[in-house]
């Protein structure tokens, strides 16, 4: 092995044209990496966060988002939830939907470049996770179809829609609908290259009071003379959506994660002995009509991430106790378990917890103590990058300041790549050569994780530009695949 891996050094010297030196401190294994993600949500809908607003130029558009990528990777994240389809329209070329408005004012007005790709590539480019975030059934925020575009799938299909509070939807219980639904998502995970596909907490809209959801036709049509209860035909139809879309992504690309974001109470005592010891005022299963346990259950979903927007001790709905709750919910299933995080309520007064700039740092704390907590997401990216009450720099200077590996979702197959050849070192250069399974690579200083690198090739180099010339330190090199399964170090020992 030491005179195979030598003639790869040879090789790749020649192709690097430069005399590359073995150099730096021989070390034994590095010390295994903290596995946390660190997600952020970059949400398009109004226009919360990217882009700032309709119609900015595609120069101002991309720089917006490197922007954001720069500074989410400059904090420690190492993943992004970015919303694609907002309100069935497309940050993407698509033959089944319309442009989005959000990103030129007009919907169906292309914008002269395919947003999605330069999304996923720059993502690429800073080995963050892309996951594309999808709202299955809002179709838009007013209540009018003849102000979406004229090629507009609702327009087409006006027996698919509902007006409700306002908005219109996709109405859950029509199965054209569902299955329509389920071929844009489809469609989208397979000609991009995603690593996972999201849903948030809207499925069934959040209950108007006074309004009942108009869906007594299809209720006739398709479910009473299977469900005598509706609340039970509504939930089969989100269950239907959710394990029909796990097995066709899954069986497209065995490696992409599928995960929900539900709102953060499933039931509650008051109506479940085996809900959490919340008094909600809105629950997933008896509103929303999302069960998300039948969903982590049956490993329909990779991952869960429960919002948990409230604070430690909040009567209602206290963090201290839900967070247990659901480490219980996947314990034993391989489904993962995220914290949704509210960065936007850093700082406000309702409830004053808020206000303490310990409170969300606490929350981290919490799940670095829980069993089966994989990590975190945090909405809004504008929120978590705007440093409210300076947690901003208290992720970047102490909470994460040692970067981490996104955990191995233990529901996806994979298995860790061969390690890499060749590492050599000289003047801060690393170069070595992979192998065609690697996705990235772990680069490691002195036994500690100092970053990850997307492989772009057989031949791979860094640059450790935080280390200071003629300084001496010990490297290595791990190779990870699509499913960050590490592989065994490559040291200079191993040379």
């Amino acid at each position: 092995m030491r005179r195979f891996a030598g003639v790869l050094a040879a090789v790749l010297a020649m192709v690097l044209g430069t005399v590359v030196q073995f150099s730096g401190t021989a070390s034994a294994a590095p010390t295994p990496a903290a596995r946390e993600l660190r997600g952020m949500w970059i949400a398009s809908v109004a226009n919360i966060d990217w882009p700032s607003r309709p119609g900015l130029p595609v120069a101002q558009q991309q720089a917006e988002y490197l922007g954001l990528l720069d500074r989410a990777k400059a904090t420690g994240i190492n993943a992004v939830f970015v919303q694609i389809r907002p309100t069935a329209d497309s940050f993407y070329p698509s033959k089944l939907e319309p442009w989005s408005q959000y990103l030129t004012g007009t919907q169906g007005q292309d914008p002269g470049y395919d947003p999605l790709a330069f999304l996923v590539q720059q993502a690429r480019r800073r080995d963050l996770e892309f996951h594309g975030w999808f709202n299955p059934y809002r179709i838009s925020q007013q209540p009018d179809p003849a102000k979406l575009a004229p090629n507009h799938p609702a327009r087409l299909h006006p027996d698919w829609v509902v007006s409700y509070g306002g908005q219109l939807y996709y109405n859950p219980g029509v199965p054209a609908a569902r299955t329509f639904v389920e071929r844009v998502i489809l469609d989208t995970a397979t000609r991009y290259d995603l690593d996972g596909v999201h849903f948030d907490d809207y499925f069934y809209p959040y209950p108007v009071a006074g309004q009942a959801f108009p869906d007594e036709q299809a209720y006739q049509t398709w479910g009473a003379a299977r469900f005598p209860d509706r609340a039970d035909w509504r939930r089969d139809n989100v269950n239907q959506l959710v394990r029909e879309l796990s097995r066709q992504l899954h069986a497209a690309k065995p490696w992409l994660a599928f995960g929900v974001s539900p709102f953060g109470v499933w039931r509650d005592k008051r109506t479940d002995p085996t809900g959490s010891d919340t008094t909600a005022g809105v629950h997933d299963y008896d509103e929303l009509y999302a069960d998300t346990r039948t969903w982590i259950r049956n490993r329909w979903v990779d991952y869960v991430a429960p919002q948990l927007y409230w604070p430690i001790g909040f009567t209602v709905a206290d963090y201290a106790k839900l967070l247990p709750w659901w480490a219980n919910e996947v314990r034993g299933t391989g489904v993962s378990l995220y914290i949704g995080q509210s960065a936007s309520r850093i700082g406000i007064a309702n409830p004053p917890a808020w206000l303490n700039p310990e409170e969300m740092p606490s929350h981290l704390a919490l799940n670095r103590a829980t069993p089966g907590v994989s990590g975190d997401i945090f909405f809004n990216a504008n929120a978590l990058l705007g440093n409210k009450l300076g947690f901003t720099d208290r992720l970047r200077t102490d909470l994460y300041r040692e970067p981490a590996l996104v955990p191995v979702r233990a529901t996806r197959p994979g298995h860790a790549p061969p390690a890499p050849l060749a590492l050599c070192v000289h003047d801060r250069v690393l170069s070595w050569i992979g192998w065609p399974t690697t996705t990235s690579y772990g680069i490691y200083r002195d036994g500690r994780l100092l970053t990850t690198v997307r492989a772009t090739g057989p031949v791979m180099g860094y640059t450790d530009t935080s280390a200071t010339a003629g300084e001496h330190h010990a490297y290595s090199v791990t190779a990870l695949d699509r499913g960050h399964h590490e592989s065994r170090p490559r040291t200079l020992e191993d040379q």
